[in-house]
């Protein structure tokens, strides 16, 4: 999947991320006769460019810089986004929690900016297929440039559809010719008809929801359908350590909520799921109390009712001319021709304060 080697030198049209001392990273496209500055000097990318990955390179100004091919994960936290991406945290567990493996059939909706994409095409390992399905054509385009900047081209076992997804499923998918259905969008209860009849029996579907009010609507509505197992609900949490001698303890601050998950297994057709037993609540909830926390008025479920963050239409249009010039970078490098690629500007995570 990759257009660079995963060792060796570094090459011309490369990206590589720099780590000052203080901790601070900066992600640089390598380009010959370039040079990178920040107020700790400069460093030219030809001093780079040749280096063996985890080499070591002082500024004009004497900083030291460790030089690194970044990880996946450091390409996603740092690549232009046109909708906020799934954590790595929570991309994990959806790995695992959905079983995705080689030559799984598998549909996520929607695509956002491509960070789930990549770690599902990293895993099927060109085997398979995704189809990611995404309403909003700005969306696409981050998110197609994203995969290309890190894959090289476009994987010939990933399609992206354009649409809603009750709507587009049926004419982009057969029945029961899918094996597994991630989503990450507002309403995903909305969809479930259409996804029960492109699911195999056993396939599974998994939501990612950001607050307590979707995870119990979807809950609910999973339920009712009668297509699926019991869903299953977490969230993951992720705490660091400050590890230095004998000041060994945990990090003041932390990945803490993020989005919740929640899985179920279709059911073979036809099929009753036993009762569960569960303990009886001493003051069960009125209809009142149900439609308070989960209202039955799909208009009710907006982005600024749920207190999603909007991007203003210009961010979006810079952040897909950021993946789209990441995207070719990445194609000229692979093509050895990057002197072609000289009219793109260079994108980067200059949390280091750096510029180029």
């Amino acid at each position: 999947m990759h257009a660079a080697p995963a060792s060796g030198p570094f090459r011309a049209g490369e990206r590589v991320q720099l780590t000052d001392p203080k901790g601070r990273l900066t992600t640089i496209w390598l380009e010959s006769g370039k040079q990178m500055h920040s107020h700790q000097g400069t460093i030219a990318h030809d001093e780079l460019i040749g280096l063996a990955d985890g080499s070591v390179i002082a500024s004009s100004e004497g900083t030291q810089y460790l030089a690194l091919r970044p990880l996946l994960t450091d390409v996603i936290m740092s690549m232009p986004r046109g909708a906020a991406i799934i954590y790595p945290k929570d991309a994990a567990m959806i790995l695992a929690k959905a079983d995705i493996r080689p030559g799984a059939r598998v549909v996520e909706a929607g695509v956002g900016s491509g960070a789930l994409s990549l770690w599902i095409l990293r895993m099927l390992g060109g085997t398979g297929s995704l189809k990611s399905f995404e309403r909003r054509p700005e969306f696409a385009d981050v998110a197609r440039g994203n995969v290309v900047s890190v894959t090289g081209a476009e994987p010939e076992n990933w399609e992206i559809v354009l649409g809603d997804l009750q709507d587009a499923l049926p004419g982009a998918c057969e029945p029961g010719s899918v094996d597994r259905v991630v989503l990450d969008m507002l309403a995903p209860w909305e969809c479930l008809p259409a996804i029960s009849d492109a699911l195999v029996p056993g396939g599974v579907l998994l939501c990612y929801v950001a607050t307590a009010t979707q995870l119990s609507r979807v809950a609910e509505e999973i339920r009712a359908s009668g297509n699926y197992s019991e869903p299953d609900a977490e969230e993951t949490m992720v705490r660091g350590w400050h590890v230095q001698g004998l000041a060994v303890r945990p990090d003041h601050r932390m990945v803490a909520h993020t989005g919740f998950l929640i899985s179920a297994r279709r059911l073979a057709p036809n099929t009753v799921l036993p009762a569960k037993q569960v303990r009886g609540s001493k003051t069960p909830a009125s209809l009142a109390d149900t439609e308070a926390w989960t209202p039955s008025d799909d208009a009710a479920w907006t982005s600024a009712a749920l207190g999603e963050r909007q991007v203003s239409d210009r961010v979006l249009r810079k952040r897909g001319r950021e993946a789209t010039n990441g995207a070719e970078r990445t194609r000229a490098a692979a093509s050895g021709d990057i002197m072609d690629s000289g009219s793109q500007q260079p994108t980067e995570h200059n949390e280091g304060k750096a510029t180029e």
